[in-house]
């Protein structure tokens, strides 16, 4: 739901591509669809599908499919939101990429 504000920002911004990326973290309607549709947020530009797992798997493997998704587009930043284990996973990947990262957890936007 955070993502919402913030894309609608992006599509004012001149100068600014975005691409949304999901992690598939959260999936089905009740948990993905509904908040998208409901928002009125895009179709995300990436779905990585990562599906469910304990913790350790789903975080490997959204760490091994944005790894992919970094290399290929080579973003200036990685802006993450809320506090799940994709926020930590994509994280770390940015960090590890030497990417400018930013976060937005409730009303707080950090660089």
């Amino acid at each position: 739901m955070k993502i919402a504000p913030i894309v609608e920002a992006m599509k004012q911004a001149r100068g600014l591509q975005g691409l949304l990326v999901h992690t598939g973290q959260h999936y089905g309607d009740g948990m993905s669809d509904v908040f998208f549709r409901d928002l009125g947020i895009p179709v995300p530009d990436v779905h990585l599908g990562v599906g469910s797992g304990s913790h350790a798997e789903q975080t490997a493997r959204i760490m091994v499919e944005f790894e992919k998704v970094c290399l290929q587009e080579k973003p200036d930043l990685v802006l993450v939101v809320g506090d799940v284990n994709s926020t930590m996973a994509c994280t770390i990947v940015a960090a590890k990429l030497l990417i400018t990262g930013g976060s937005c957890r409730g009303r707080f936007a950090q660089f």
